[in-house]
């Protein structure tokens, strides 16, 4: 690989020579060599790429299913490396399964061990938007009917995104099967919020209950409004959006 000079700097493939960008700088190499699509599928040498490979695309459709299941909480709003973040969830949850193979271990195994639903719970989803830090309470769910309530409420204490006027709790228990990909999200009715809100007690109650369909996770999220004229509107900040599982049964 060698650096290429000149007034203008080529890009793509002449003579047998790649011309590319790396890291801004122009780059000369030979063309040929790597991984070939036939040689990861059958070299031995390459089994440890193909291990990595079958389970990176498995935590990635967890990945995926697991935002969809989210949605509801952030619609709308954008998350910077979200997808990133959760990646690096799924795959350490992935790693815990001690059933599986290499090459074969899945995030639902990794969840039934104790120290994985201890990860689901203390995982920090949304760092810009920390809810544990926004609402400072004590945050109890009901082992019966998985009522959320937040004691020792002072409106005065939240930590509220700058330019809100209002902050909006989504509070529901996502029945996620880590298996087979499916869930049901059972939301409570969202409860908006302005700062003269003179309440000690919040409770946040879902309108039907999960049937057992996989792993119940208590979910929270906030969300910042500002009122203009009378009217609401979303604020967009990156701290303007948090959710974070509270916990896991």
């Amino acid at each position: 690989m060698a650096q290429q000079t000149g007034i203008i700097p080529l890009v793509g493939t002449l003579n047998g020579i790649n011309f590319y960008y790396l890291n801004g700088k122009p780059i000369a190499r030979k063309a040929g060599g790597g991984f070939t699509k036939k040689a990861i599928k059958s070299k031995a040498s390459m089994q440890r790429v193909r291990e990595n490979a079958n389970e990176f695309g498995h935590c990635s459709a967890v990945n995926k299913a697991f935002r969809s299941a989210l949605y509801p909480f952030y619609k709308g709003h954008k998350f910077t490396h979200f997808h990133s973040r959760l990646m690096g969830l799924f795959t350490r949850l992935k790693a815990l399964d001690t059933t599986h193979k290499r090459g074969e271990r899945c995030v639902a195994n990794g969840i039934g061990q104790v120290h994985g639903l201890q990860l689901l719970e203390q995982f920090s989803y949304t760092p810009a938007c920390a809810v544990r830090q926004v609402l400072p309470f004590e945050l109890e769910v009901s082992s019966s009917d998985f009522a959320l309530t937040l004691t020792d409420f002072d409106i005065a204490q939240v930590g509220f995104a700058d330019g809100a006027t209002h902050i909006a709790l989504t509070y529901g228990v996502l029945d996620f099967d880590f298996d087979r990909l499916n869930y049901d999200l059972h939301l409570a009715p969202a409860l908006v919020l302005d700062r003269s809100y003179a309440g000690s007690t919040v409770t946040l109650e879902p309108d039907t209950l999960p049937n057992g369909l996989g792993t119940a996770l208590c979910v929270l999220g906030v969300r910042f409004y500002q009122e203009v004229a009378g009217a609401l509107y979303v604020l967009n900040a990156k701290d303007s959006v948090g959710i974070t599982v509270l916990k896991c049964i």
